[in-house]
């Protein structure tokens, strides 16, 4: 089939969680032998050259706190147009032009709407593709409402909770004029399948190729005590590094070394004598490949945390909030859950200094989660041909 899939940013380059989602979904809709044109925006300042089946419908400012006074000019059309400020973030003419071309030169089987943010170009293409998908990564407004119920600034209560009520209304709709919903977590398809029936749920799998190689210079000495990493631009990300520093921190022993990695985290240079700021990584899996457990303090966000998986699948101990963990279930060995911060700090610290996880036990959990990622991925690929199949 022809799919035209629509989304915010072009993923291929993988640079945020939701972008390794998205060309997760793309590949997977590849290598069930579909035809997918992709349109998106890309980020200023990315040189990484568009592939065929790509149509960059501009360069964009993506995260909002290295956008200069554009987020000002978004807000303002927000007001203009009525729409929630994520989404007049989004809004150009070009994007819709570009859209309108590709629907008068080709005809498509089924349209995909990748994220609440660009649900105006629902109204293009109800009269030309009678089969349309929404792919939603969160349930948008939950998120807003937490963002709301975790300020005290009165004008950032007043953003979060007009952009609560707005996002809900676009993502109820295209929910409600959708052929079929996907969601990543089950949280999300209780809360869709009430709008629609036809809402299902896909488990995602890692990005990073799992082997037996990572644990070989895993076995040497370690440069990391801790590692955390993670996309700190997205306000519920930051909300768990700060939860972190403030209440587990404390009950830290202060011999242990923290590496922090991902973009927006800045204010942490410097902060701790014994906490390391790296910025970027370019190699996820090197980074975690030096430390001895990796932590994830997670208290808002929705739908799948894709740095979760990327850790399952690095083969070492875990640390993890139950918000981290949210839509993954039976999870591998090695993977400790842990809400309270005294507890979650008590757990860390066991496993980095522990001898437990000799080498050979190593190698038998690198074997169960590398066996566990690819009957997902495996599932994750068979339910989408059903899915489509079932359109």
């Amino acid at each position: 089939m022809k799919i035209l899939y629509l989304t915010t940013v072009i993923p291929s380059s993988r640079r945020t969680g939701g972008e390794i989602a998205s060309q997760n979904f793309i590949d997977a809709l590849e290598q069930n032998g579909h035809d997918v044109l992709v349109i998106g925006y890309q980020r200023i300042g990315d040189i990484q050259q568009s592939k065929k089946n790509e149509i960059v419908a501009g360069k964009r400012h993506i995260e909002s706190h290295k956008s200069k006074l554009y987020p000002f000019l978004w807000m303002g059309n927000s007001f203009l147009k009525k729409y929630p400020y994520s989404a007049a973030k989004y809004y150009s003419y070009n994007y819709l032009q570009i859209l309108k071309e590709s629907l008068s030169h080709d005809t498509y089987d089924i349209a995909i709407i990748d994220h609440t943010q660009i649900y105006w170009v629902a109204v293009l293409l109800s009269e030309k593709v009678k089969k349309i998908i929404f792919i939603t990564h969160n349930i948008e407004h939950e998120i807003y409402v937490s963002q709301y119920q975790n300020t005290q600034n009165h004008l950032a209560k007043y953003i979060y909770q007009r952009e609560a009520h707005l996002i809900k209304v676009c993502e109820d709709n295209l929910a409600h004029m959708a052929s079929q919903v996907w969601t990543l977590t089950s949280h999300d398809l209780e809360y869709f399948i009430g709008i629609n029936q036809n809402t299902k749920v896909f488990d995602l799998s890692s990005s990073l190729n799992i082997g037996i190689e990572p644990l070989q210079h895993q076995t040497s000495s370690k440069k990391i005590d801790i590692a955390i990493i993670g996309s700190w631009t997205w306000n519920a990300n930051m909300l768990g590094l700060k939860w972190f520093f403030q209440k587990v921190y404390p009950y830290l022993p202060e011999n242990l070394s923290i590496h922090v990695a991902g973009k927006g985290a800045e204010w942490l240079s410097g902060e701790y004598e014994n906490v390391h700021y790296c910025g970027f990584v370019p190699d996820v899996q090197e980074f975690m490949a030096q430390a001895k457990a990796i932590a994830i303090p997670s208290v808002a966000g929705g739908g799948i945390q894709i740095k979760t998986l990327d850790a399952i699948a690095s083969g070492l101990p875990i640390v993890a909030t139950p918000v981290a963990l949210r839509g993954i279930f039976e999870y591998p060995s090695y993977i400790e859950v842990a809400e309270q911060p005294d507890r979650f700090a008590h757990i860390l610290t066991y496993l980095v200094t522990s001898n437990d996880f000799e080498e050979d036990i190593r190698y038998k959990v690198l074997d169960e989660r590398k066996q566990w990622l690819e009957l997902r991925q495996q599932q994750f690929i068979t339910k989408i041909a059903s899915a489509i199949d079932s359109l």
